[in-house]
């Protein structure tokens, strides 16, 4: 088993129902177990900044896919949700992203591992240090990149996670 680490993220209606539904697609793949969740974070948003706030969370699942497989299996989830890619960086309902892979490193044109921004993002570090704050992406740890990230305006959203959480694992 290879344990895996996804970063959730949207921000277009039920943002909460919809990581549910996309934990619960990950827990009845096949080779998938869903180990930890992170809280859920409200988050402005970032790249394109004229769009309502995300929230953003974090899972580790062991898996026996492969990572390829795994990003399959994570599209297939989006696409199910009914996930329209027509704007860089843009509103979405669900976004969910492979951000480390074992100590895999995978470089091809749709699937880079580790993910080559999640170091820049404050809205995938704090929920992911949560989960592996000695995980290594960039060449340093996700806590020390978290302590030196713009983090203002991240904040844990105590409802979302409530909805989240309990019915998930």
């Amino acid at each position: 088993m290879t344990r895996a680490y996804l970063a959730l993220g949207g921000n277009l209606g039920d943002v909460a129902g919809e990581f549910v539904t996309a934990l619960q697609g990950l827990s009845s793949t096949p080779a998938v177990r869903l180990v930890a969740l992170s809280r859920v974070y409200r988050t402005p948003p970032w790249g394109v900044t004229d769009q309502p706030d995300f929230l953003n969370m974090a899972a580790a699942i062991d898996t026996d896919l492969s990572a390829r497989a795994l990003l399959e299996a994570c599209l297939g989830i989006e696409k199910a949700s009914g996930r329209v890619r027509d704007r860089r960086w843009g509103p979405r309902n669900i976004d969910i992203d492979v951000i480390a892979f074992g100590d895999a490193k995978v470089d091809e044109p749709d699937l880079t591992i580790p993910h080559p921004r999640a170091h820049e993002r404050a809205f995938v570090l704090a929920p992911l240090a949560e989960l592996a704050d000695g995980l290594v992406l960039g060449g340093q740890r996700v806590s020390d990149w978290l302590v030196q990230a713009d983090a203002s305006g991240v904040q844990v959203d105590i409802e979302a996670t409530r909805r989240v959480r309990p019915t998930t694992l």
